[in-house]
């Protein structure tokens, strides 16, 4: 078990403040889960990059190739607001990666469905060989396997969000 002090940086002379920040056994969990998060998704977003698309809008491709939807229904698959997903939905719509028509039954809502340039770029950016060699870079595949048990464990454990509302 890590003691608290050892998480307590040494603050004072710099060169002691910057040695404790690359010391990362002295990271707590989070902060390690965080920074390796942040690696792999600047890494992704470049990836992603060649089509327009980031780590926002790549998922809203995977799901309106399963189906259309409402921006209601995609802000909640995704987890981001109503205004967030109406910003990423109008980035995408510029790009040509899908088309919103009214609905059918309620004129204040619009159908979002993928174009046929949205298949052929989530065809090309959906590729797997890409996103596992950044997010497995330097483990063995039987650290790779133990990761994703360990993180599907924590992603299942996490509580549900409650409504503001």
């Amino acid at each position: 078990m890590l003691s608290i002090m050892r998480l307590v940086p040494p603050w004072g002379k710099p060169e002691a403040v910057k040695a404790y920040m690359q010391d990362m056994t002295r990271w707590s969990t989070g902060r390690m889960l965080s920074s390796a998060a942040r690696h792999v998704e600047r890494e992704w977003n470049h990836h992603l990059f060649a089509w327009d698309l980031n780590h926002a809008s790549f998922p809203v491709l995977v799901l309106l190739a399963q189906r259309d939807h409402s921006q209601r229904q995609l802000a909640s698959a995704v987890g981001v607001t109503e205004q967030t997903m109406s910003r990423i939905l109008a980035r995408m719509e510029r790009t040509g990666y899908l088309t919103r028509t009214p609905h059918g039954d309620d004129k204040r809502r619009h159908v979002i469905a993928l174009s046929p340039a949205g298949e052929r770029v989530l065809r090309e950016a959906a590729r797997p060989g890409p996103a596992e060699a950044m997010s497995a870079r330097g483990l063995t595949p039987e650290q790779v396997a133990t990761m994703r048990e360990l993180l599907t464990l924590m992603i299942q454990a996490r509580p549900e969000p409650t409504d503001p509302a």
